[in-house]
């Protein structure tokens, strides 16, 4: 029983790293892949998913050639590190240091290729000599940088890397001691997932460092007390309570990992709103709008012409977008009787929460739905934005 919820646990840590990098990887491609430093953490990416494709692969298959794969990426592990470290602190690593590196990355991919345990635990002993000597050095490196030459926010994002590579040194210690000291599965998997959490953050650059760990210790201290609640509820042993609290801060950091790119994701298309009204060469309010049409909150909007305002007063519709460019259904103008069965009407008729006016000669309004839970200050301050900039554009025809 131990040994298939051992397997299982194993096989759900490997999964989960994997799904936390490729989060991450898509992340960093929809940014900038071919940015230097993006060139460069991708390339860590893909190191960590060869490796842990591998566990998965040995786990379910079963076939001990998919130790290659493994081996391989344990192999190219240090070479990731100080290429990632470079890049960061944008200076070269010394010569000695590129020469043990190269050299070992070197060694360790041949014997990678030897994939039986016939040269264990000799191979297993020096590959972790080196991985260890690797993580260091590269440690190291990122704490005697010079602080000064780097901007506030790639100091910033070193240490939070260099946070994730203090983790992943006693897990990856623990990987290879495994059997020494008793563990019943490989825990690297939790640094990854913590490493892909933190570089994510990264674009949320109003978090500090000390909402970070706060965060960080918060979800490790839930998981942990609340596995060690179920190991002891259901006399598991220490065994049965460990893999409880790995997998239930697996599952934690792949919601927060999942939440923060959903995130940074709707951020990027507000990003992409202010992108457009910056760089827009239009004197058109309309074709202004269209070029937003892929903009969630211009996305189905639907444009009121003068002509199909026929039979509304236009002077109670001046006065109505006179005091508020952005009609609100939640939040009519008092503007009385007459101008509240002109707002009821056009609400109605188009089924719409909101009402921009685009135009004012002609008379063009922008009629959109925008539901009261998906609305948030930041979309209605967009909208706004975009009311004011196609108001201005009309202005200047």
């Amino acid at each position: 029983m131990i040994t298939a919820a051992t397997e299982l646990t194993e096989l759900f840590l490997s999964c989960g790293a994997l799904l936390g990098l490729l989060t991450l990887q898509n992340v960093l491609l929809r940014r900038d892949g071919w940015d230097p430093i993006n060139r460069r953490f991708l390339f860590c990416i893909r190191v960590m998913m060869l490796l842990f494709a591998g566990r998965v692969l040995t786990i379910v298959p079963g076939l001990p050639i998919f130790r290659v794969m493994v081996l391989l990426g344990a192999a190219l592990l240090p070479l990731a590190a100080l290429l990632m470290t470079e890049g960061l602190l944008r200076r070269h690593a010394p010569p000695w240091l590129k020469i043990f590196v190269g050299a070992g990355t070197v060694i360790f991919t041949v014997s990678a290729f030897w994939y039986s345990d016939s040269i264990d635990p000799l191979r297993t002993m020096a590959l972790l000599c080196f991985q260890m000597a690797g993580f260091v050095l590269a440690g190291c490196l990122i704490i005697m940088r010079d602080r000064k030459s780097l901007s506030v926010s790639e100091n910033v994002t070193v240490t939070r890397l260099g946070w994730s590579l203090a983790l992943f040194i006693p897990m990856a210690f623990g990987d290879f001691m495994l059997i020494y000291i008793g563990l019943p599965i490989q825990f690297s998997a939790l640094s990854v997932l913590i490493l892909c959490w933190l570089a994510i953050g990264l674009g949320r650059t109003h978090l500090g460092h000390r909402a970070t760990l706060m965060n960080l210790f918060v979800m490790v201290a839930a998981a942990t007390v609340v596995g060690t609640m179920i190991g002891f509820f259901g006399t598991l042993g220490r065994d049965g309570t460990l893999l409880s609290i790995a997998s239930i801060m697996t599952v934690m950091f792949l919601v927060a990992i999942f939440n923060d790119a959903r995130t940074l994701r709707l951020e990027e298309q507000s990003w992409g709103l202010l992108r457009h009204m910056a760089t827009a060469r239009t004197d058109d309010p309309l074709i202004f709008l269209r070029g937003l049409r892929s903009h969630p909150l211009v996305e189905g909007a639907v444009v009121v012409s003068e002509k199909s305002l026929h039979g509304l007063q236009t002077d109670v519709l001046h006065q109505i977008f006179a005091a508020s460019p952005v009609l609100r259904k939640s939040e009519p103008p008092a503007l009385g009787p007459v101008a509240e069965d002109h707002i009821t009407y056009l609400f109605e008729r188009y089924s719409a929460t909101h009402i921009m006016l685009a135009s004012g000669q002609p008379l063009v309004l922008i009629a959109l739905s925008m539901p009261s839970l998906s609305a948030s200050p930041n979309a209605e301050l967009e909208l706004q934005v975009v009311q004011r900039m196609a108001g201005l554009i009309a202005r200047q025809r």
